[in-house]
């Protein structure tokens, strides 16, 4: 598992510094994952944690997790402002990496609701900082002196922060916290008007400004810009994937915390489907086929806070 050390002691216990950065280490993937929308990038930067962690003089750790986190929360940074460059090139609309989760993400719904693609994707109007600042102090409830040492900010200016950023996110965030059983009973409604083909069925279940967005990255086809608005968007679902419903199949997983669509054609995986609902309709449809983006969808994923 790429980031996880290997270091053990000669009675084949791992040592002390090993021991900490894997009881932790499920919390420290979802802050850089969080931090990054990239599951890949969220490994690199584990990997670079443990390599600075490793040096690190334990006798002098106050607090382990806070010490770890802080590495993290850096290292992410500085990968989050690479990340940005490299996205200005990204053929089409960018989409976060989804993650097929384990069923305990779903139970835990501040988690959960934090990992979804609809607030990644929010989160990535954020500036780097801002994004730092919010997923920790909203997500994993650090205190202001925490995050304060992790940013290399005053712990007065991250109260500002985290005050500019959460009004921020809530402008721009889905309106409530939409449940599991929702998010499935549209997903049903979807895949079943998708499959038959059914513009009606369609029309139903999508919001009049229903947004498509679709992840391809140059190397799989797809909508080279976001579809806005219901029509357009049903009309070209029904002539898309439906001319192909007779080669692929769908069926539902636990993504990123919620319900999602899998989509096999010919055998092969092809696509994830990820929604936004508000008020029992979809808004947003979120499509990833880039085949870089697919390699966390192969098994489960463990997230914390």
């Amino acid at each position: 598992m790429v980031g996880t050390p290997q270091t053990v002691a000669a009675d084949d216990r791992p040592d002390r510094a090993t021991e900490a950065f894997l009881a932790h280490r499920n919390l420290l993937f979802t802050v850089a994952y969080e931090m990054l929308g990239s599951a890949a990038d969220a490994e690199d930067v584990l990997q670079e944690t443990w390599l600075r962690w490793a040096g690190v003089d334990l006798g002098a750790v106050h607090d382990q997790r806070a010490y770890l986190v802080r590495i993290t929360t850096r290292q992410s940074l500085t990968r989050l402002r690479t990340l940005g460059r490299r996205k200005e090139s990204y053929v089409g609309s960018w989409l976060p990496e989804p993650l097929l989760t384990a069923p305990d993400v779903a139970e835990d719904i501040a988690l959960a609701d934090s990992v979804s693609m609809a607030m990644l994707l929010v989160l990535e109007t954020l500036a780097p900082t801002e994004r730092a600042v919010f997923v920790l102090r909203e997500v994993f409830a650090l205190g202001y002196d925490e995050i304060a040492e992790a940013v290399d900010k005053s712990p007065a200016a991250v109260r500002q922060i985290t005050h500019r950023a959460r009004a921020h996110v809530a402008a721009r965030r889905p309106r409530q916290v939409v449940s599991a059983a929702e998010t499935r009973s549209a997903l049903d409604a979807f895949q079943r008007a998708v499959e038959t083909g059914d513009l009606q069925s369609l029309l139903d279940i999508l919001a009049p400004d229903v947004v498509l967005l679709g992840d391809g990255g140059g190397v799989k086809q797809a909508v080279p810009r976001p579809i806005l608005g219901a029509d357009k968007v049903a009309r070209l679902l029904a002539g898309g994937w439906g001319k192909v419903a007779g080669h692929s199949s769908w069926r539902p997983a636990q993504v990123n915390g919620y319900p999602a669509l899998i989509v096999h054609l010919d055998g092969e995986l092809d696509t994830v489907v990820a929604v936004r609902i508000d008020d029992g309709l979809i808004t947003g449809l979120y499509a990833v086929r880039n085949p870089e983006k697919l390699s966390h969808m192969q098994q489960e994923n463990i997230l914390s806070r």
